[in-house]
């Protein structure tokens, strides 16, 4: 990432942390890293775009300290999965994941959403991928199940201890009961055999993320396309408007909301055309899409 760009995701951070994500406003980004509005676009299509970069970044950081916790060391140990979590744990309490996460599931943001369910399976995967370093191969086909029932575990046992302000408050502690608990449960299921989710589940999820993307473009070219039929002789340049809608969101390695926010608008200045469904729809598209 260049460097200006960089910043611009730094002080966006910091912004996001102290004041949340919905309070901060772009003129917030622009006072706070010093740049235009024009930069600002150029770089991050929309908003959501750039919550986005934050988020990578901020797991960019964690995934490199985690990773290295591994180096040198034996990947069945359950103690330096112990430390992986406690690093995850202080990265979102540092961070206020938790908060930006709830605030993106409270919010009409279909792409943000998508993109933390995306990061949640990523999670999961990693979560999985180490239950087998650590339990072993023959234990495969019950790991997706226990790696499932250990976040929330996890997630749960965390929360109660915060909301019981409880004195002995213990991260590590927190984490290592934890972990007891799941090493029982995966020799308990394996010795009984029991499996819910087969662990190719975890392909398949990610297969369907991605496909949610796709699916939206091809049902917006399909809108288009009736909307089109719908326009009327002297109405020809809101032709040539969903045709460059239709473009950009087909070619544009990110579609660029400002300017088909911009489109939307001269539509809206056609009585006939704001009144079809097709483009009441249009709008919902486009709005999962930026």
């Amino acid at each position: 990432m260049r460097d200006r760009k960089q910043q611009v995701v730094i002080k966006a951070h910091q912004l996001f942390i102290e004041k949340g994500f919905q309070a901060t406003s772009i003129q917030d980004i622009l006072t706070s890293s010093g740049i235009s509005k024009g930069t600002f676009y150029n770089y991050f299509p929309s908003k959501s775009e750039l919550f986005k970069a934050v988020f990578t970044y901020i797991h960019s950081i964690y995934e490199t300290e985690r990773n290295k916790l591994l180096i040198g060391e034996n990947l069945a140990d359950i103690e330096i999965f112990i430390k992986q979590l406690d690093l995850f744990m202080k990265a979102n309490k540092q961070n206020k994941l938790f908060s930006l996460i709830e605030e993106v599931f409270a919010s009409n943001e279909p792409e943000l959403k998508l993109f933390i369910k995306q990061t949640h399976h990523r999670h999961l995967e990693w979560m999985f991928q180490r239950f087998t370093d650590i339990f072993g191969e023959d234990k495969r086909p019950y790991l997706l199940d226990c790696a499932i029932l250990f976040t929330g575990m996890l997630q749960q046992m965390i929360q109660y201890n915060l909301a019981a302000k409880a004195t002995h408050f213990n991260r590590i502690d927190i984490i290592r009961y934890c972990v007891n608990r799941i090493v029982h449960i995966v020799e308990d299921v394996s010795e009984r055999n029991e499996q819910l989710l087969d662990p190719d589940c975890l392909v398949t999820w990610k297969k369907e993320s991605q496909e949610d993307t796709t699916n939206t473009v091809v049902e917006l070219k399909e809108v288009i396309k009736k909307l089109k039929t719908k326009i009327v002789d002297d109405q020809e340049k809101y032709i040539q408007i969903l045709e460059f809608i239709e473009d950009d969101v087909e070619n544009s390695k990110e579609p660029r909301k400002y300017l088909l926010e911009s489109c939307l608008q001269t539509l809206m200045m056609s009585t006939h055309i704001r009144q079809e469904k097709e483009f009441l729809r249009l709008q919902q598209l486009i709005k999962q899409l930026t």
